[in-house]
């Protein structure tokens, strides 16, 4: 009988310890079958979020330009939203170190908007668009040049202020 229970006893407990084998075997393939699934995921590049940022710059020069204050702290926030991204996406950048230069200007634009001055956010404007092209230098992007927008980049936007009916 004790010989009985002995075999018993070491058979259930090398099964407890196959079954957590085999568990832990089958569980290991999953996170690197996953692992493997999120390395080939999409991933926005630098170059994409500064693509973006470059339209919501030309697109915040218009609105500003036409008092559209509400488009313009719209713009704003797209910007501010791709310069929290980047770090997060592109954190192997060396270039995202330079990030924080563009905030100073971010907010003196905000504070334009938010006063609704024209003058104000003009000056802002030329601020901002002049630590873009200062942090390209910094970078060594330098050949990146950006202006103040001449036309639109986008003709099916009307860049007005509308109020409501």
């Amino acid at each position: 009988m004790k010989v009985m229970l002995l075999f018993l006893f070491t058979t259930l407990v090398f099964s407890c310890n196959h079954s957590t084998a085999d568990q832990t075997q089958a569980l290991q393939k999953r996170i690197d079958s996953l692992e493997n699934k999120l390395a080939k995921t999409y991933r926005p590049g630098l170059g994409e979020f500064m693509s973006s940022i470059q339209i919501h710059h030309a697109k915040l020069w218009f609105a500003g330009e036409n008092q559209n204050w509400q488009l313009a702290d719209f713009e704003t926030g797209e910007i501010k939203e791709a310069l929290e991204d980047i770090p997060v996406y592109c954190a192997e950048r060396p270039e995202v170190q330079k990030l924080v230069m563009i905030n100073p200007a971010i907010d003196s634009i905000s504070k334009a908007i938010g006063a609704k001055n024209s003058q104000q956010f003009k000056s802002s404007f030329v601020l901002l668009t002049a630590t873009c092209n200062n942090c390209h230098r910094a970078t060594n992007h330098e050949f990146n040049v950006i202006k103040i927008p001449a036309v639109p980049p986008f003709s099916n936007q009307d860049f007005k202020a509308h109020v409501p009916d």
